[in-house]
């Protein structure tokens, strides 16, 4: 009996998609198959096998060892793995020892830039088919499982703002070769500036047009492309889906477009603000609502003239402010992002709300009849994990519903508007997110604890550097 089958993991929608790439690796169709997860950054990690073993492994399993776990956003190990409890406190991770990739079937895509290469996303287990408890996408599959106990679905629209630049130089050279490495020399396609612009986005055409076939081939529902405002600067749009599918799909959708973008010569990146001079900073919108499981309707949609949304659709966006700052911590989650939050700028600086103004935090888009009213989230960076910042959104949502809160007035002058302030930095987000129970009591307790100290060890590593700044400031002065 296969670990899947001993521990009943599929559903039989899985089971029959599981059939379909068997057929896909026994008929050659694919010769190899990347079984890959999403790491506590939202990185994907993984394996590649050929067919053969691939096939038994789809049922069994790949090994994975749980040092991969332990790592800060340098790829450092930073828990005492070799410990008792591997630093966690728990048997199963003491010395490195191994966890299984069990691949999700219905994930499965045929990569368009690899000859002959399948791709399966997985979720992660220990040898005895307990899960594991700091796996992203098992904390987002929790939210979701709340969410259906209470008759609904989530349902989601992705709005990503990226950069895309000539590759000048990839610093291949073994001195750069340090951890985290030397980044890339780059150069600009176009200039910005011209929000929008016919001429830019001619300019940069050839980009978009090999980005856009293999990102339709993948099957993701993409919308619009377009120009953004800075240099070198694109944003992605894509329909609503529902549930994991959003989650998975920005996962696949960052990691082909910077895979797509070097096989061609250039480089791609979701970080926030890069330190190109004249570049813009880059923004993910999330839009979102609830879907009623039975039947399907909007559950943010007003039934009455003169309202927005709807009462849960109204308690859900009180949530989401009643938490913004602790949650900063998953929709920002780098030291980078918060340099975004400034006055005046089209990114909020405070947890406010507001009717179609682009200024706020939450922005609130609809009305009665109108089957996509939604809330556009427009505090998280691109770089965001996915399912830490929509299980965010979901708990959060769902505590304004339970305590029936209130959002208070839209803010029509939202720099100006008395609110509390977002976070200026990481460091005071995750103390926001320490002298705040609610996420420890949602997530668990040990996976909040588990994401802070990765993150305070990004902040210690940060802390010891001599930045441009301190050179510029005191080494002539003093």
């Amino acid at each position: 009996m296969s670990f899947v089958e001993q521990h009943a993991l599929w559903s039989v929608e899985q089971k029959d998609a599981a059939k379909r790439i068997e057929s896909a690796l026994a008929s050659g169709e694919i010769d190899l198959l990347r079984f890959a997860f999403a790491d506590q950054h939202g990185l994907l990690r993984g394996k590649a096998l050929l067919a053969d073993d691939a096939r038994s492994a789809l049922r069994s399993g790949v090994t994975a060892t749980t040092t991969i776990l332990a790592k800060d956003s340098a790829h450092r190990t930073v828990y005492p793995v070799f410990t008792a409890g591997g630093g966690f406190g728990m048997a199963h991770m003491e010395g490195g020892a191994d966890f299984l990739m069990i691949p999700d079937p219905l994930t499965f895509r045929v990569l368009p830039w690899a000859e002959k290469t399948g791709w399966v996303l997985c979720d992660q287990y220990f040898p005895d088919g307990s899960a594991v408890p700091f796996s992203t996408r098992g904390i987002y599959k929790a939210a979701l499982d709340d969410l259906a106990a209470r008759g609904y679905d989530f349902v989601a629209g992705l709005e990503v703002e990226f950069h895309v630049f000539r590759l000048a130089d990839p610093k291949l050279a073994p001195q750069s070769a340090t951890q985290p490495c030397d980044p890339p020399d780059v150069g600009l396609l176009s200039h910005g500036y011209q929000y929008l612009s016919e001429q830019r986005f001619d300019l940069i055409e050839p980009v978009v047009e090999f980005l856009r076939r293999d990102i339709l081939a993948l099957g993701l529902p993409l919308r619009s492309v377009e120009v953004e405002f800075g240099p070198s600067q694109f944003e992605f749009t894509f329909g609503p889906t529902r549930n994991l599918a959003p989650a998975d799909l920005m996962i696949l959708f960052r990691s082909a477009v910077k895979q797509i973008c070097r096989r061609h010569g250039y480089h791609a990146t979701f970080m926030c603000r890069p330190k190109i001079q004249n570049t813009f900073a880059s923004g993910w919108h999330l839009h979102q609502s609830l879907a009623r499981r039975d039947g399907g309707a909007n559950a943010f949609m007003p039934a009455d003239k003169g309202e927005i949304l709807s009462d849960t659709g109204r308690h859900y966006l009180a949530g989401l402010l009643d938490h913004a700052l602790p949650a900063t911590v998953f929709s920002t989650p780098t030291i980078n992002g918060y340099k975004r939050y400034r006055t005046y700028s089209l990114a909020p600086d405070r947890a406010i709300w507001g009717r179609d103004n682009r200024g706020v935090m939450l922005r609130v888009l609809g009305g009665p009849g109108q089957a996509a009213t939604r809330i556009e989230n427009r505090v998280g960076e691109p770089a965001a994990n996915p399912y830490l910042y929509m299980a965010s959104q979901i708990v959060s949502g769902l505590d304004g519903i339970d305590r029936r809160l209130e959002p208070g007035p839209s803010a029509d002058t939202p720099y100006e508007t008395r609110a509390p302030l977002l976070p200026r930095s990481l460091r005071e987000a995750l103390d926001s997110l320490k002298a705040d129970s609610f996420f420890g009591a949602r997530f668990g307790k040990g996976f909040v604890d588990y994401y802070a100290f990765l993150k305070e060890a990004e902040l210690a590593r940060f802390q010891q550097e001599v930045t441009d700044w301190e050179q510029r400031e005191y080494f002539e002065m003093f």
